[in-house]
């Protein structure tokens, strides 16, 4: 398949995968040390709801568009919230003081919202205009670098960082038929560098068997450390999957989960069912493999 992240921006795997971003970070942030944000894969930074490529599928409208207003309960709500507060933030100019929904932030963009002064973020975009546009968002921010370089090579490069925590986020676009595996030996080799950091890998679940082997190389590889590392697995879809139909069903590996992270989803996921829901209400599992 092919995952480019402008015709895609906001819609449910966004919105999974960066509720779950934020909800990392925010820990993170409860310990004064500083910690490195590196994104493999980082894609434009800010995306036009209004373009093209976004009407394409509209997926932002049964996303971001629905969660913007859905009902929550109050644990939910608070947890849910910072997330929230981003996407806002990122639609409220002069001309926009309602802040309708017009533009969606990625991860890289997200990510920054919640470095402290001593954190930093380096985000890799090997395709031209792509990071030409990531380089404009982020405005000359000395906390962030954009580096040219394809997310694969840098992965294992740049780690360990000289922060010693951090979130990795690998999110490829899954173009090439071998993405699984070179998910997994990429991973594999930068946590052999950096086993105390936080991996988080996406990769949407049209594939049982591609997604199984996925989490049982990175559950393998996070098992075999001294002490073992944890891993948590998240699927969420949002109707059953068909044959050459649109990517409905999606999921995160994380090694290395904060230790509230899992508490934290299992008050967040449930109420994400009905409104990401499409003919039906959504269904999500959250294990640890």
């Amino acid at each position: 398949m092919n995952y480019r992240h402008a015709f895609h921006a906001g819609g449910f795997a966004d919105v999974i995968k960066h509720i779950v971003v934020v909800r990392i970070l925010l820990h993170l942030r409860q310990k004064p040390a500083a910690f490195r944000v590196i994104d493999t894969h980082a894609g434009a930074g800010l995306y036009d709801l209004q373009s093209e490529e976004a009407g394409r599928g509209g997926e932002w409208l049964t996303g971001i568009a629905r969660i913007m207003q859905a009902r929550f309960s109050e644990p939910a709500r608070a947890l849910v919230k910072p997330y929230l507060d981003i996407v806002t933030a990122f639609n409220l100019d002069v001309a926009n003081l309602e802040g309708a929904l017009n533009a969606y932030p990625g991860s890289p963009l997200i990510a920054r919202a919640l470095l402290r002064p001593q954190d930093r973020l380096t985000a890799c975009e090997l395709e031209a205009s792509a990071r030409k546009r990531l380089i404009a968002a982020l405005r000359g921010d000395t906390q962030a670098k954009v580096v040219d370089l394809d997310g694969w090579v840098a992965l294992p490069a740049f780690v360990p960082p000289n922060e010693r925590r951090g979130l990795v986020l690998i999110d490829p676009p899954f173009e090439d038929k071998d993405e699984f595996q070179r998910l997994a030996d990429r991973f594999t080799a930068a946590f052999e560098k950096w086993p105390t950091g936080i991996f988080l890998l996406w990769y949407p679940a049209k594939n049982r068997r591609a997604a199984n082997d996925l989490a049982r190389q990175v559950t393998h590889a996070a098992a075999g450390t001294r002490p073992a590392r944890s891993c948590l697995r998240i699927e969420f879809s949002v109707a059953p999957q068909a044959p050459r139909a649109a990517l409905t069903s999606a999921g995160l590996l994380i090694v290395n989960p904060p230790f509230r992270l899992r508490e934290d989803l299992k008050t967040i996921l449930p109420e994400l069912e009905r409104p990401l829901g499409q003919g039906g209400t959504g269904r999500f599992r959250l294990e640890t493999p």
